[in-house]
């Protein structure tokens, strides 16, 4: 059993400081997970990936509630899905009128509209791929493994014991059926990582 499989397993069993060592040990991982998330926000984002695994690492392992992780895996998958409610929680918070509303900031070296890339609205997405998690929640998870997690097809193929084939397959099928609901002229869910 490695280190991040003892730690979580102390973890499940209570152990205080099992959490402490824990941290060091994926803390890289995670800044890669956040930095590839953040990577297809809209220039102009406030929170960078150092707090995002802060406040994502303080949900999965301070919350009080009782963790259960099977696996490194698993517990990356749930680090993954902690991002993404981040994530749409201050686009939420951000769509209100008393944070500015339909009002976009812009960095002033990013004001060249023709600067930026195609962006995902993340709250349609998150309304969309809900939708999908109850039409089939195998092909959901994947995204968010994909999308919101960073993970590359064989390291998702693993995950869920799926063929890096069928991972695929899934994958191509779960972007077609988002796009349509998205309406595939304004948004790009691929990700650069192959």
């Amino acid at each position: 059993m490695n280190d991040v499989a003892r730690l979580l397993s102390s973890i499940e069993r209570g152990d205080p400081s099992a959490a402490e060592q824990l941290l060091p040990l994926v803390y890289q991982d995670l800044r890669k997970l956040a930095a590839a998330r953040l990577s297809r926000e809209n220039p102009g984002q406030t929170l960078d990936s150092t707090a995002l695994v802060h406040e994502a690492y303080l949900r999965l392992v301070g919350s009080g509630a009782e963790p259960n992780w099977e696996s490194r895996g698993h517990f990356f998958a749930a680090a993954a899905e902690a991002m993404r409610r981040i994530l749409v929680e201050r686009a939420r918070r951000k769509k209100r009128l008393k944070h500015g509303g339909d009002f976009e900031r812009l960095d002033l070296d990013m004001a060249d509209a023709t600067a930026r890339g195609p962006s995902v609205d993340l709250l349609a997405l998150n309304e969309a791929l809900d939708r999908f998690a109850l039409e089939d929640p195998l092909k959901a998870e994947l995204v968010k493994l994909r999308y919101f997690g960073g993970l590359t097809m064989p390291e998702i193929a693993r995950l869920l014991n799926l063929s890096l084939a069928t991972a695929e397959r899934h994958w191509t099928y779960a972007k077609s059926w988002l796009c349509a609901e998205l309406s595939e002229d304004r948004h790009d869910l691929d990700s650069p990582k192959k």
